[in-house]
């Protein structure tokens, strides 16, 4: 595995006030390889989600860096930061967050509508991506009908289709079945052979122990840093 890194995160923290101030993610200091498989776990309220969105710039930090080489993400401006997220960067949810009434294929086309892809590239990328996760049978069917874990694929398929460098997932496995759940863990796996960085959040230690590094939270702090092999 290659040992360039990609993300890092220096002293990287994040505060609430309701009222009091409460910091969920406390001075959190990683480096993630390009390619590594790492998940991120802990008990509910850990800070596991917060730290995943303030990675993939969702969620502004009260403290510290989240570094893709030695740029600060925070500090892109707007333009820059839409860029990252449109083209560095892949999103997988537990909820989907997928439109009902439209087919696969329109799902994972629309990343590539607001990155203003041309119409022909579209469909090649779509087709590829969809192709990736198995679901290539599956393009003109509407996503209410589909089971969770198709839902689930379709997901991933979206989050590749821009042939982002980083795929963030938050809990994809949470509300599918162990088969399900398997077969997503597969095409994650299948990710990082290729090259791209998938950074896991899941409660699942057997999820977890499918990855390549486990990184503990507590509290919003990291615990235990544990590289497999």
């Amino acid at each position: 595995m290659s040992k360039d890194i990609i993300i890092k995160t220096e002293g990287l923290g994040k505060c609430y006030r309701d009222p009091e101030e409460k910091w969920v993610v406390k001075n959190v200091e990683l480096s993630i390889a390009k390619g590594e498989f790492v998940s991120v776990v802990g008990r509910s309220g850990s800070g596991k989600s917060t730290l995943l969105k303030m990675m993939g710039g969702l969620l502004k930090p009260e403290a510290g860096r989240v570094l893709i080489g030695t740029d600060d993400i925070y500090k892109f401006s707007a333009k820059a930061m839409a860029d990252y997220r449109c083209n560095r960067i892949g999103f997988v949810f537990q909820d989907y967050f997928l439109e009902e009434k439209y087919t696969v294929y329109q799902n994972v086309e629309v990343v590539l509508m607001i990155a203003k892809v041309d119409v022909k590239k579209r469909k090649d990328l779509v087709s590829k991506a969809l192709m990736l996760v198995g679901m290539e049978d599956k393009k003109d069917s509407y996503v209410k009908n589909l089971s969770g874990g198709e839902k689930q694929r379709v997901c991933i398929a979206r989050a590749i289709v821009n042939d982002p460098d980083i795929i963030y997932a938050d809990e994809p496995c949470g509300n599918l079945d162990y088969e399900n759940g398997a077969n997503i863990m597969r095409i994650l796996r299948e990710l990082t052979e290729k090259g791209k960085t998938v950074v896991l959040i899941t409660h699942n230690r057997e999820d977890a122990a499918n990855t390549d590094r486990i990184i503990t939270l507590q509290d919003g702090k990291v615990i235990a840093d544990e590289v497999k092999g």
